[in-house]
């Protein structure tokens, strides 16, 4: 890994990427695309370590509290946070400043901060998202090979329920020919309705492939799958978006199954819940620096 100063921390969403690149492995990774302009090995992880103080300062200035995200470009719990503590200290300073917090990670990781994650959900509102994609043990070993398991990410949602941290579930990206099946999406539903999350994020039964991450990508499909790469190229060509052929079955059956068990499945819905802040729980501190 190597560190670097970023100029500012949080996006017009007030999203943040704390690192970029990262070290779990996923064979689909969309942030290993081109376009992100990642210009170091994807597993050299840059850490902006002047983000605590640059959040610290966009936070105190903020008129209005507001949910606080992070994990769209990089898990926020990879490997390096055990030494790092980069999202621990940020996520402090939100608590500190009674700002809500919104997480997407794979990791059971996210766990070793469960007291603050508690103490910011007291204050303001917190919500851990977690992506499951892969139901059967093995292949999701291949699928998300760095990473806990979906099975110990199932479980960490129970934690999380039973200490009263609401949660959300990304279904997302299912790979035709591999886990696009009637089995694994209804065990990964199985595992959304025990956990009891408050929505199911999904776009659709497919993935997004373009340059970069369709190389990565191939090259897996080749290690793992052998002839599936081709497969793919007769089927989908260069297109960018990939989409199951069992897509219309598959999307019928993650619906119906959200609708009987009470669970938001819009995604329009779901994104408005993860951005709604509270404002009666808000209150106001003093800087912590």
């Amino acid at each position: 890994m190597h560190f670097a100063e970023a100029k500012g921390i949080l996006s017009a969403q007030n999203g943040m990427n704390l690192y970029r690149g990262c070290t779990h492995g996923c064979i689909y990774c969309d942030s290993r695309s081109r376009c992100y302009q990642i210009n170091h090995d994807f597993e050299d992880i840059e850490v902006k370590q002047n983000a605590p103080q640059l959040l610290e300062k966009a936070l105190r200035s903020k008129r209005k509290k507001c949910m606080i995200g992070t994990g769209a470009m990089c898990d926020p719990y990879m490997h390096c946070e055990k030494q790092l503590e980069m999202t621990k200290k940020c996520l402090e300073i939100i608590d500190y400043y009674g700002f809500g917090f919104a997480v997407q990670t794979k990791s059971d990781g996210v766990l070793r901060d469960l007291e603050l994650l508690k103490s910011v959900n007291e204050k303001a509102k917190c919500v851990v998202q977690m992506t499951l994609t892969t139901y059967e043990e093995e292949l999701c070993r291949i699928v998300e090979p760095c990473v806990c398991t979906t099975k110990k990410r199932f479980e960490t949602l129970q934690i999380l329920k039973e200490n009263g941290i609401p949660t959300v579930v990304w279904l997302s990206p299912l790979l035709p020919f591999i886990n696009d099946t009637k089995e694994n999406v209804e065990g990964v539903l199985d595992y959304c309705i025990k956990a009891g999350v408050q929505g199911v994020i999904c776009f659709g039964m497919g993935l997004t492939l373009r340059e970069g991450n369709r190389e990565y990508f191939y090259k897996a499909l080749d290690k793992y799958f052998p002839g599936m790469k081709e497969k793919y190229q007769r089927k989908y060509g260069f297109a960018y978006e990939i989409t199951s052929e069992n897509h219309s079955q598959l999307m019928g059956i993650f619906h119906e199954t959200c609708r009987k068990n009470h669970i938001m499945s819009n995604v329009g819905q779901v994104f408005d819940y993860l951005h709604y802040f509270p404002e009666n729980k808000g209150y106001e501190q003093l800087s912590l620096f």
